[in-house]
């Protein structure tokens, strides 16, 4: 698979008014501060398609990106940012709540992890609460350009056996680095593989 175009498509405050089309959805997401738009700017060579900012939690609605004329990938607000106040904690709750489990164009959903720390609870509790869903998604650890490669694939395998007390079949994962473009290929190979098979 491989990005030729890319290009902002809309933004929703909530699922109702995403976009009305049966093209496939590739979602990301993850806590504040994850790099997220970074990894979506690396995987789509194309800097400042997704806002970058310093401070966390400023992604606060549902962004589509149309790729290739073909499908969408969609940044969806970071979760757990403590400074928010609750209304807009319980607000941005129901908005990533809604369309993970309404939005049927939803094919896969990356759920994003700083691979420089170890596992949180809040991390755990949301890709336990996605596999009671039935949601198909998949772990990308972001930021492995701040360890060594032994040191960030132990982390990420320590991430994935401390799922196996619960979980049978493990989601697939990946190690990137947005400043390197690590994981990139694979990333994108894994769409490629989902889009074939749709």
């Amino acid at each position: 698979m491989e990005i030729k175009k890319s290009e902002y498509s809309i933004s929703a405050p909530n699922v109702g008014l995403c976009p009305n089309d049966t093209k496939p959805e590739f979602a990301f997401i993850g806590r504040s501060n994850v790099g997220k738009s970074s990894l979506i700017n690396m995987l789509c060579r194309h800097k400042g398609l997704a806002k970058t900012s310093a401070t966390p939690g400023k992604t606060l609605l549902i962004n589509h990106f149309i790729i290739n004329n073909e499908w969408y990938l969609v940044d969806l607000p970071g979760y757990g940012f403590a400074k928010r106040s609750k209304s807009v904690q319980q607000k941005i709750q129901q908005m990533i709540t809604g369309y993970i489990l309404q939005r049927e164009q939803l094919v896969n959903l990356f759920v994003l992890i700083d691979i420089r720390h170890d596992p949180q609870a809040i991390d755990r509790e949301f890709v336990d609460w996605l596999g009671a869903s039935g949601v198909p998604f998949s772990i990308v650890f972001t930021k492995a350009d701040k360890l060594s490669v032994g040191k960030a694939r132990a982390n990420a395998e320590k991430w994935m056996n401390a799922l196996k007390d619960t979980w049978e079949t493990l989601p697939p994962y990946f190690i990137t680095s947005s400043e390197k473009g690590t994981g990139r290929d694979e990333v994108l190979d894994y769409i490629g593989t989902i889009m074939k098979t749709l």
